[in-house]
């Protein structure tokens, strides 16, 4: 009996093949936009949280001038090249304050154009001793310290383990390669302390950069905290902008907080048109199949003359409907993973917000979700028209055509 019923809903399809496209394709509309929208919001939500893991501090210490300017929040969230320097004294008169954790100093450097350095890029350096926010993250790709000389290249970079990179006349060796993040970090280089400060005088050998009388020795570019145990991150930071002179405390999470903002309402746009499309979708549908069975009634009440069910019709229709929604859900996947997986970077670049992709499992597993959502919409569709077959009273269709 399935066979059958399966047979006489593919010829019944077949046999209408511009209804049934009709159909396939607004089944595919429907998948589409829910499992590219699931896709793009998850990547955005996840984007957001590997920037705020990457940050990896309660608190950032900068000096005065670049926290008054956008430079700060462009360098550190944005990518952009750029740098500022604070004497590196600054470092201990913070780690003896009160309620100060974890502390270490970054330096940041921005090479130079390609005429002087293989590729401008962000080039930023940790003391592995103290560093906890960049060290955790590379030991995933490099497990043993990073030697002097040597560097990590952001996953967005076209640089590969053993390609020797040139800033400033200085040649450093890249030892490994990190694992994308959707942030702006994948398109920064990362290195030691004395690597960065060999970097920094090459620089000023060569009068490339606006760095004034420093001495590479003695500046850093900011301070990362953790707050120790017992304190709040707003008492230790107004405790170092009340006493420390000439810098400026900057809560992290307050500097993501934009980031934040853009994300929700971009995240709530999609999800009314995802609801929209869904709506209209199925009403959509829901017409459609409503005319297709009202074109039918006479060859559905010939069915029933020759012996055929009421149930018997209800699962020919029900079948049609799965069929469609099937076929036009699987359409729409694969539209959606061609048309969003291979243009992450392109995304993240429109949108100006940290963008990263699941994995090939998360994927799958949303692929089957939208799926099972789109032939479950489907399956409605036709299990509403299919009752109303198997109710009609066939005297009186075969009646209306005389």
């Amino acid at each position: 009996m399935k066979k059958i019923t399966k047979s006489l809903s593919y010829r019944n399809l077949v046999k209408r093949p511009a209804r049934s496209i009709a159909l396939m394709l607004l089944a595919a509309f429907l998948s589409f936009s829910v499992f590219g929208g699931t896709i793009i919001v998850g990547s955005l939500r996840s984007g957001l949280s590997s920037l705020q893991d990457r940050l990896g501090a309660d608190i950032m210490v900068v000096p005065y001038e670049a926290a008054t300017k956008s430079d700060l929040e462009n360098i550190v969230l944005q990518g952009n090249t750029g740098y500022f320097y604070m004497d590196s004294s600054y470092l201990k008169k913070l780690a003896a304050m009160e309620g100060i954790g974890q502390i270490s100093a970054q330096f940041y450097l921005a090479s130079a154009s390609s005429g002087c350095c293989s590729i401008p890029v962000q080039i930023i350096g940790f003391d592995p001793e103290t560093d906890f926010t960049i060290s955790p993250w590379i030991k995933k790709s490099y497990n043993r310290p990073l030697q002097d000389m040597e560097i990590v290249v952001g996953n967005s970079l076209n640089a590969f383990v053993g390609d020797t990179l040139t800033f400033y006349g200085t040649d450093v060796h890249v030892a490994a390669k990190l694992d994308r993040t959707g942030t702006s970090l994948d398109t920064a280089v990362y290195t030691n302390e004395n690597t960065i400060k060999t970097l920094i005088q090459a620089s000023l050998d060569k009068k490339l950069n606006n760095f004034g009388d420093i001495n590479p020795d003695k500046v850093i570019s900011c301070v990362l905290i953790n707050v120790a145990e017992g304190y709040t991150i707003e008492d230790v930071l107004n405790d170092i902008n009340l006493h420390v002179r000439k810098v400026e405390a900057v809560q992290t999470k307050n500097m993501i907080s934009g980031i934040s903002g853009s994300l929700k309402g971009i995240s709530d746009v999609i999800g009314i048109l995802t609801a929209a499309i869904w709506i209209l979708s199925l009403v959509i549908m829901i017409i459609a199949f409503r005319m297709s069975v009202n074109e039918r009634k006479k060859e559905f009440a010939v069915l029933r003359v020759i012996g055929a069910s009421g149930k018997k019709l209800f699962h020919i229709v029900l079948t049609e409907g799965i069929l469609v929604s099937l076929s036009g859900s699987l359409i729409g996947i694969v539209v959606g993973a061609l048309v969003i997986l291979p243009f992450g970077n392109f995304i993240e670049a429109q949108l100006g917000l940290p963008f990263l992709l699941p994995g090939g499992l998360k994927v799958a597993g949303l692929a089957c979700i939208s799926l099972v959502a789109s032939v479950t919409a489907g399956s409605f569709t036709g299990a509403l028209a299919s009752y109303k077959i198997s109710r009609m009273d066939t005297g009186l269709i075969l009646r209306e055509g005389n």
